[in-house]
């Protein structure tokens, strides 16, 4: 296997999982003001919530993809790294659809795309580095809670988000 720079794959993964991170919050430009004025349920977090939670769950994304290509490089791993590239579009998209575009029904149709994701992602890097897929455990906790989210804050919301 040839040598590979761990420092400088570490900052790629962080710096390519900035980006899709960066698109979804260009995406969010406006989600506050948006996201206080939808009806709600009780159990949804504030607003503030959202962007520490975010900037966890992306960093030990990274470094869980980051892992498992220190183990096996692109070739070893390359249907689980290339899942782990797919699952970041979808979670770009999800904002997008949200906040961006204001289309509940799609938004909803694409967190459950992007909890599939992360379970076949899940599962592709535990067969190669058990910890980096249990980094991506709290991610796909939190998309789970978002999924329930996405779901009532859409039905709630025909007149924001659409029907």
């Amino acid at each position: 296997m040839p040598s590979r720079s761990p420092t400088a794959g570490l900052m790629a993964f962080i710096a390519f999982t900035a980006i899709a991170a960066a698109l979804g919050a260009w995406a969010s430009a406006d989600a506050r003001t948006f996201y206080a004025a939808l009806t709600q349920p009780p159990w949804a977090p504030p607003g503030s919530v959202f962007g520490p939670v975010w900037t966890v769950l992306y960093l030990s994304m990274a470094v869980a993809a980051w892992l498992v290509w220190r183990r096996h490089g692109w070739q070893g791993a390359r249907w689980a790294l290339s899942l782990y590239g797919v699952q970041l579009v979808a979670n770009a998209l999800w904002s997008w659809l949200f906040f961006g575009w204001r289309l509940g029904y799609w938004a909803f149709a694409d967190v459950v795309l992007l909890w599939l994701l992360i379970a076949a992602t899940v599962a592709a890097f535990f067969t190669r580095h058990r910890g980096a897929a249990l980094l991506l455990l709290p991610y796909w906790a939190w998309v789970s809670f978002a999924t329930a989210l996405t779901w009532t804050v859409w039905r709630a919301n025909p007149a924001l988000l659409g029907t």
